[in-house]
C-alpha cells in the first residue's frame, strides 16, 4: 500500500482552500495547505471584505445628507480617507490572524511558498517535494488589464483598495461588480467619477430592470456613464492622466481603474504537464464533484471559473471534503445561488433574470414594483427602490427575485431560501408582510406587468 505524506495537499489559502482543509482535517485527514502570500485569499484581503468596509465608510456621506430631513443639524463633516484605510487594514490583519489560528487549531500543516504540481500525487514547494493522496487547487483569480498602450499607468482593484487618498478625478473602466462598486465608493467620498462600459449598460448578465435601476441611481449620484465606449490608450500628462477613447475623445483623470475582469490563477502550477485539462480561458475543467481530468486532483473556486463567489468556493471545497473523507459523495448545487452588488444603490438577486426565464420557460409572469422608500419621504433624496419577482406561469413557482435599493442584499438572502425551496407565488402571497418595510413588497405584489407580446399586439 502506498504511503503518502498527507491525505490532502491544498494549494491556496483563500476562503475555499481554508474551508476544504479544515473540513477535511475534522474528518481525520492529514492535511497540508500551501500559500505564497498571506492567509485569507482574495475575499478577505483583496476583495469582498475590504471593499464592503470602504462601502460602509463612504456611504456615511449620504446618511449625513439625509439627516437634515429628519431635523438634525450637523456641523462640517470631513472624511479622513487615510484613517479609513488604516482601520480597514487593521481589520484585515485581525482576520488574517483568525484564519491562521483556525488552520492551526484544526491540525492543518501550513507551508509557505509557491507550489508546483509535478505528479498526480506530488507537489513541490521551494525545492522540497510532498506527496498526497489527493491534491486540492484553490488558487483563485487575479485582476487583468486590457492590452492597450499605457495600461501600466492604470491600477487594478488590488491597488484601489490600498489607495491612501481619494482621487479628485477617477475613470473606472468596466461595468461589472468591481467597477460599479468602486465608482460608488469614490463618488460618495467626493471624487468626480466617470464609468466606461463597452456594452449598452452596467452589470451585463443581470436582469434588465436591475441594470437600468442601478445605472439610474448612479447617475443621480453624479456618476457619468459612457456607454458603448472603448479605451485606446492611457498617457501621463503634467497634471494627471490622459485617456484616449476609440472615437478620438480625450478624458483627463487622476486615476484609471481597470475593472475589466479576472483570470484564473493557473500559471506556474505545472497543470498541463501532468495532464490537468484547462478551458480556453485557462480555467481548470472539473466535473460536478470538482474533480479534474487527473482523478487525484480537485479544484474549487475562481480557478475553475464557474460561479466566482466566495460562498460558492467554500461550498465546493466542503463538498470535496465530504466526498473524499466522509465517504459521502457530494456535489455542490450551483442552482439559485444568491448574489449581491454593493453598488450605490445596492443589488440583491437570486434565480433567473426575466430574459433567462423567458428562454427557459417560455411563458412567465413578471411582478414589479418601483417606489420611493419611506425614509426618503422625509430626507428628500430622489431615490427609487425596484423589486421584482419572476414566476413560471405553468407551475406558479417563483424562479427569480431581484431588488435594487437600500438593504437589498440583506433582504434577498431571506427570499433566496424561499426560491431555493421552490416556493410558489401563492405561498409568497400567503405570507404576511412586516409593515412598514420595503421587504414586505415581495409578498404584496399582486398584479403582473403586461406581457410584452400583448403590448406589441402579437
Amino acid at each position: 500500500m502506498t504511503t503518502f505524506d498527507f491525505d490532502l495537499f491544498t494549494i491556496g489559502a483563500g476562503s475555499g482552500g481554508v474551508a476544504g482543509s479544515r473540513r477535511s482535517a475534522s474528518y481525520g485527514a492529514r492535511v497540508a495547505i500551501c500559500e505564497a502570500g498571506r492567509v485569507g485569499g482574495t475575499c478577505v484581503l483583496r476583495g469582498c471584505v475590504p471593499k464592503k468596509l470602504l462601502v460602509h465608510g463612504a456611504h456615511v456621506a449620504e446618511e449625513l445628507e439625509d439627516a437634515r430631513g429628519f431635523g438634525w443639524t450637523i456641523g462640517e463633516a470631513k472624511l479622513d480617507w487615510a484613517k479609513l484605510i488604516e482601520a480597514k487594514d487593521r481589520e484585515l490583519d485581525r482576520l488574517n490572524g483568525i484564519y491562521v489560528r483556525m488552520l492551526r487549531d484544526a491540525g492543518v500543516t501550513m507551508i509557505e511558498g509557491s507550489a508546483r504540481i509535478v505528479g498526480p500525487h506530488t507537489v513541490e514547494v521551494s525545492g522540497e517535494r510532498y506527496t498526497a493522496r489527493h491534491v486540492l487547487i484553490a488558487t483563485g483569480s487575479r485582476a487583468v488589464r486590457p492590452d492597450i498602450p499605457g495600461k501600466e499607468l492604470g491600477i487594478s482593484s488590488d491597488e484601489a483598495l490600498a489607495l491612501p487618498y481619494v482621487p479628485r478625478r477617477a475613470l473606472v473602466v468596466g461595468g461589472g461588480y468591481i467597477g460599479v462598486e468602486f465608482a460608488g465608493i469614490w463618488r460618495a467620498a467626493g471624487a468626480k467619477v466617470t464609468l466606461v462600459v463597452r456594452g449598452d449598460n452596467v452589470l451585463r448578465g443581470f436582469d434588465q430592470d436591475v441594470r437600468e435601476s442601478v445605472a439610474e441611481g448612479m447617475q443621480k449620484r453624479g456618476i457619468e456613464i459612457l456607454r458603448e465606449t472603448i479605451l485606446r490608450s492611457v498617457a501621463r500628462e503634467a497634471d494627471g492622466l490622459s485617456v484616449r477613447l476609440a472615437g478620438g475623445e480625450i478624458v483627463e483623470t487622476d486615476v484609471v481603474l481597470f475593472a475589466t475582469g479576472r483570470a484564473p490563477n493557473t500559471e506556474g502550477l505545472g497543470l498541463e504537464e501532468i495532464g490537468v485539462a484547462l478551458d480556453e480561458e485557462r480555467a481548470i475543467k472539473v466535473d460536478s464533484y470538482s474533480r479534474t481530468s487527473v482523478p487525484s486532483i480537485f479544484a474549487v473556486g475562481d480557478v475553475t471559473d464557474r460561479i466566482n463567489l466566495t460562498p460558492v468556493a467554500i461550498a465546493e471545497a466542503r463538498a470535496v471534503a465530504e466526498t473524499l473523507f466522509r465517504d459521502r459523495p457530494t456535489e455542490m448545487d450551483h442552482a439559485d445561488v444568491p448574489s449581491a452588488v454593493f453598488s450605490q444603490p445596492p443589488v440583491g438577486t437570486v434565480g433567473l433574470s426575466e430574459h433567462e426565464a423567458r428562454r427557459r420557460y417560455g411563458k412567465i409572469d413578471v411582478y414589479r414594483a418601483r417606489f420611493r422608500p419611506m425614509k426618503h419621504t422625509l430626507s428628500g433624496r430622489d431615490e427609487r427602490t425596484m423589486m421584482k419577482l419572476i414566476v413560471d406561469r405553468a407551475t406558479q413557482k417563483v424562479v427569480g427575485a431581484h431588488m435594487v435599493g437600500a438593504d437589498a442584499p440583506e433582504i434577498i438572502q431571506g427570499v433566496a431560501i424561499a426560491v431555493k425551496c421552490g416556493a410558489t407565488k401563492a405561498q409568497f402571497d400567503a405570507t404576511v408582510g412586516i409593515h412598514p418595510t420595503a421587504a414586505e413588497e415581495f409578498v404584496t405584489m399582486r398584479d403582473p406587468v403586461p406581457d410584452p407580446s400583448s403590448l406589441s399586439g402579437d
